[in-house]
């Protein structure tokens, strides 16, 4: 797990009746290309465009954690840490809500901070992972090392951007993003087939290279798959279902796991344990569409968890993937990443104790704001049950905007 918290002002901007007004016209008028053009113009900072819905999680998340010039921040970190991670989120939630504007100071941040400026078609560079307060006072780069999962979410919300908002620009960044991905973090495991590294540097050692379940979306893979055909991405993931299905026996994702002769095996650093980063794994697998021929079978492998929650009421904070020995209470963050899981198993009673551990994101109560981590997964959470958002079988993102004006 890499990143956790985040809170800043943004303001909103007046004149949203104009906009809606205009937007309602061009829907009879034009029809859905000309309503996307008025959506971008009208959309402000932390606002959804004119024919979206409201969003207040996303509101909330935005003016706690959003800085004005794009920079998520977690602060229950004593540097003040932003990370690719965070940046990725943020971009993936502007996406869903139509809100261009924050998307772009998202990413021109990330460009300008964790990339060096190098952020071009014809130049990009991986960005950085761990950004943040330094000994000497100042702010910068803390770990130059990028994050795998986080550059397949920005390369993804690219993509998808170029796709939805017609913008070119966008696709072309996403494509050679993911090449670079596929040219600096993957691997071969014999037998299996490619493997993403969690980063290009330390995750090799020996004999051993170390894996992590939850850096593998299944259809955020899809939509690599279909947009960059020649790629590695459907091998990967079915690569990743190898991983996933071997190293759960239990039905418990852990939080890392490793290769080593020939075979999956514990991670030698951080052991079986199933904890924040794992709860990620089940988050992906109920995201997935279930015309997705893999959807079933990755659900299946990961049985554990809902019978854990079902047996006592609640997510164990820890477990093992080995035995199944739980101990803890998960915070909320692992409702959020739940609740999808849980509708895709129709578990009616499971969903809905994560509705209502939930309902707290939608408030906004001084000295209760839910951390960075647990607002990021239960917007996840929360935007898919709600249907804000689906993915369809190929992993294309399938937002509530795109026919709020059919």
């Amino acid at each position: 797990m890499r990143v956790r918290n985040n809170k800043t002002r943004v303001a909103l901007t007046l004149g949203l009746g104009f906009g809606l007004v205009l937007a309602a016209a061009t829907c009879f008028a034009t029809g859905f290309t000309s309503l996307t053009k008025v959506a971008q113009t009208t959309s402000a900072p932390g606002q959804t465009g004119p024919c979206n819905t409201d969003w207040p999680a996303y509101r909330i998340f935005v003016e706690h954690f959003v800085q004005a010039d794009g920079r998520v921040i977690d602060y229950s970190s004593p540097q003040l840490k932003t990370t690719s991670e965070g940046q990725s989120y943020g971009l993936f939630f502007a996406l869903v809500a139509n809100d261009r504007a924050t998307f772009d100071r998202l990413l021109n941040w990330t460009r300008t901070n964790l990339a060096g400026n190098q952020f071009d078609p014809q130049n990009v560079r991986l960005p950085s992972w761990l950004w943040g307060k330094k000994p000497d006072g100042s702010f910068g780069v803390l770990d130059p090392n990028s994050a795998s999962d986080s550059d397949l979410w920005i390369a993804y919300d690219l993509l998808q951007a170029g796709r939805l908002w017609h913008e070119a620009s966008y696709t072309q960044l996403g494509e050679a993003l993911a090449a670079q991905i596929a040219r600096q973090e993957m691997t071969t495991l014999p037998g299996v087939g490619p493997m993403l590294l969690p980063g290009p540097q330390g995750f090799k050692n020996g004999g051993v290279t170390r894996l992590n379940p939850s850096y593998l979306p299944l259809p955020v893979l899809r939509a690599l798959a279909k947009d960059m055909p020649n790629g590695p991405w459907t091998r990967l993931a079915d690569s990743a279902y190898k991983l996933i299905k071997t190293t759960a026996p239990q039905g418990f994702a852990p939080d890392w796991a490793a290769w080593q002769n020939g075979q999956f095996v514990v991670d030698p650093k951080e052991g079986d344990t199933g904890s924040y980063d794992a709860i990620r794994v089940y988050l992906w697998a109920g995201l997935t569409s279930p015309a997705d021929p893999l959807a079933k079978p990755w659900l299946a492998a990961l049985g554990g968890m809902r019978a854990k929650v079902a047996q006592s009421g609640i997510p164990p904070e820890k477990v093992s993937s080995t035995t199944g020995t739980a101990s803890g209470e998960g915070p909320l963050s692992y409702w959020g990443a739940l609740a999808p899981y849980f509708k895709a198993l129709d578990d009616e009673r499971g969903l809905g104790l994560a509705r209502t551990h939930l309902a707290v994101l939608d408030t906004n109560v001084p000295g209760r704001e839910p951390v960075y981590y647990d607002r990021v997964l239960g917007l996840f959470g929360t935007g898919f049950i709600d249907g804000r958002y689906r993915f369809d079988e190929a992993g294309r993102l399938v937002p509530s905007w795109r026919n709020a004006c059919d």
